[in-house]
């Protein structure tokens, strides 16, 4: 077995492929409508908002039908995931008393959804990031969570927030990994990274894909109510396009992402900024 070095190359990539016409254009009106929808809700205007992104759920499969290309057919399918994502999350009612546990009923019926895009697009997940587990994966483990801590230490700066598990035992530790690693990361990477930056990436280039993705990520973390956090998520989510363009390995942003919220709505919380360490 080959050992896997998700950064064995990096060159940055061409930007000769940046490309603005027609297509582009048509996409970006969802595009738009979307952090506007965003926006709207960071503005406490939340049935505007709801409105927006029930619109856009109805009439992207409808415009699919106007379009006959296919890379904007399957640009609308793609960015379709982030209205349903949305609504999913503020229509979850609360079944637990542990917020934790929400996460699992807001994720866990999206790779429904997402599973059925994916396959309509003839997408493949690889398996290549969890099967060629060797020495250097270590190397790339430490990575993902050196990573990890830095943002959710700009994170936990900007949102001062509270803890999700009680403590940091052992149990406590593992629960919150298995949800924000196999669920909130897992399924946001699938749709932020896999599907959506890809997508767009074919119709506006590779910088201007990311960077348009990255954005779609911050808006979408306005829920918080902070201004500051919205662009850190989307600095976040450039770091995070940028790691699964060089390695296009879904599992070693699924774990940064997962880990990410391990120490933002775990670790820091409980020890503090800098662990506890100064």
């Amino acid at each position: 077995m080959s050992e896997f070095h998700p950064f064995k190359n990096m060159d940055l990539p061409d930007l000769s492929d940046v490309q603005f016409n027609r297509d582009s254009a048509v996409i970006m009106v969802p595009v738009l409508l979307i952090m506007l929808a965003e926006l709207l809700l960071f503005a406490e205007m939340d049935y505007l908002s709801i409105c927006i992104h029930v619109a856009l759920l109805l009439g992207l499969p409808l415009a699919s039908i106007h379009f006959s290309k296919k890379e904007v057919t399957m640009a609308f399918q793609a960015l379709m995931l982030l209205p349903l994502l949305r609504l999913v999350n503020i229509s979850m009612p609360i079944f637990f008393d542990t917020t934790l546990y929400v996460f699992i009923f807001i994720y866990a019926p999206l790779i429904i959804p997402v599973y059925l895009v994916a396959k309509d697009q003839d997408i493949t997940l690889s398996l290549r990031g969890f099967r060629d587990v060797n020495r250097m994966w270590l190397v790339y483990i430490f990575l993902a969570i050196l990573v990890a801590i830095l943002i959710a230490q700009g994170e936990y700066a900007i949102l001062a927030n509270s803890y999700l598990i009680s403590d940091l035992s052992f149990i406590s530790l593992l629960k919150i990994s298995l949800v924000m690693v196999f669920f909130v990361g897992f399924v946001e990477e699938l749709i932020f990274r896999f599907i959506l930056q890809t997508r767009l990436a074919d119709t506006f280039g590779t910088w201007p894909g990311l960077i348009i993705a990255s954005l779609l990520f911050g808006v979408m973390h306005s829920g918080y109510g902070a201004p500051l956090e919205v662009f850190m998520t989307a600095f976040a989510g450039l770091i995070l396009g940028y790691m699964f363009l060089r390695t296009k390995s879904i599992s070693f942003v699924s774990l940064t992402h997962g880990f990410v919220n391990v120490f933002l709505f775990g670790v820091i919380p409980h020890l503090g900024p800098g662990l506890g360490l100064f």
